[in-house]
């Protein structure tokens, strides 16, 4: 039986989400109506997953989501706006130890719920098996331990819009790429994305094409993220735009990216979801066609925490075709998914923890 607190200031979410979890059988729900609430729970309930509203009254979801993590560390699956705004929030509660997130509906909420309830429920079933890393934030907890105060994070406010890039504006590419690096992941990805992309140097030589599971609001504001943190230029893809090395392309979410070959070169191409793949961006669409513009011995895959089997497939055949493959560790993955499928199919060349992804990569990139 999993113990789940569910967070939320409206007493209709409060009622809908109780009942969707106890029709899904498994659960033993208990109730929070804001963040002080929630902290209260948290001790007295010691939940093993919390769904967690971003705006409540009193204390909201990210500050609650900050306490959560030095006093009683536990999978925290943030109920986000579907907005620009909404975005940043949850790229942050990501940051700070959330390991998922999910639309929050609006409108006829109890029509919705029909729509969104299964996914809500994979989500939080999934959060229940993740792994949490045992050294993130060590030192605040010991002191919580030892009664010393605590020293508060600075009050985090969501990073005003930036205007997309516009891909017209990129110069033009001095010449055909060698290779490429493609990258899928999902649950506990933005995190992750952060530790491969932060040490790589602005000369790397191959481009980086990323399939990242999002929704379509979302992959906007993590490329502008990442383009920031990193030494790489990152794009978010929604029209044809040439690869150039020391560049990220982040798939645009609910839609697919592939490669194709124009007369300039290599592009990065935006494509409607396929259906017959089940997660989207799709990073087995993605591995395939680039295997297809590019050739296996070119290619170095990457395939990181995330739910489900995305990636593993193509990565295995990639493997097979002479390709380098790359799996993230089990130990340091929030969830080992993807790469454990890629590593029992026998597809992984190297199994690292995340740490150690970069240098793996740059060990094995021809350099420049």
């Amino acid at each position: 039986m999993t113990r789940l607190l569910v967070v939320d200031d409206s007493a209709l979410m409060r009622r809908l989400l109780g009942e969707l979890f106890t029709r899904a059988g498994g659960f033993e729900i208990a109730f929070a109506r804001d963040g002080l609430d929630a902290l209260r729970q948290l001790h007295a309930f010691k939940p093993d997953v919390v769904t967690l509203d971003v705006h409540m009254p009193e204390l909201d979801g990210l500050s609650c989501l900050d306490r959560i993590m030095v006093e009683r560390p536990c999978p925290v699956v943030m109920v986000s706006a579907m907005t620009e705004e909404g975005a940043q929030v949850t790229l942050e509660a990501l940051s700070l130890g959330a390991v998922d997130f999910i639309a929050k509906p609006t409108g006829a909420i109890s029509l919705k719920m029909d729509v969104l309830g299964p996914k809500l429920v994979e989500k939080v079933q999934g959060a229940a098996r993740a792994r949490l890393p045992r050294a993130r934030r060590l030192a605040e907890r010991l002191r919580l331990r030892r009664g010393e105060p605590r020293q508060r994070p600075a009050p985090v406010r969501p990073v005003p819009p930036v205007a997309p890039v516009d891909v017209t504006d990129l110069p033009p590419l001095p010449g055909e790429v060698e290779g490429a690096v493609v990258v899928g992941c999902s649950t506990g990805g933005p995190p992750a994305l952060d530790a491969l992309l932060a040490p790589l140097p602005a000369n790397f030589p191959w481009p980086i094409l990323v399939a990242q599971h999002m929704p379509a609001s979302f992959t906007g504001p993590l490329a502008r993220r990442l383009d920031r943190l990193c030494a790489l230029r990152v794009l978010e893809v929604v029209q044809p735009v040439p690869l150039a090395p020391g560049h990220v392309y982040i798939a645009k979410g609910e839609a697919d990216l592939i490669l194709g070959r124009r007369p300039a070169g290599l592009m990065a191409l935006p494509a409607p979801a396929a259906a017959e793949h089940r997660w989207h961006p799709s990073a087995d669409r993605l591995v395939t066609s680039a295997m297809e513009q590019v050739g296996a011995r070119r290619l170095i895959g990457i395939l990181m925490t995330g739910m489900g089997s995305d990636g593993a497939a193509a990565m295995t055949a990639l493997r097979h075709a002479g390709g380098r493959t790359i799996a993230e560790a089990e130990e340091t993955a929030v969830v080992w998914g993807m790469p454990g499928e890629l590593v029992h199919a026998g597809g992984a060349e190297f199994v690292v923890p995340l740490d150690g992804i970069a240098a793996r990569l740059l060990a094995l990139a021809p350099a420049r």
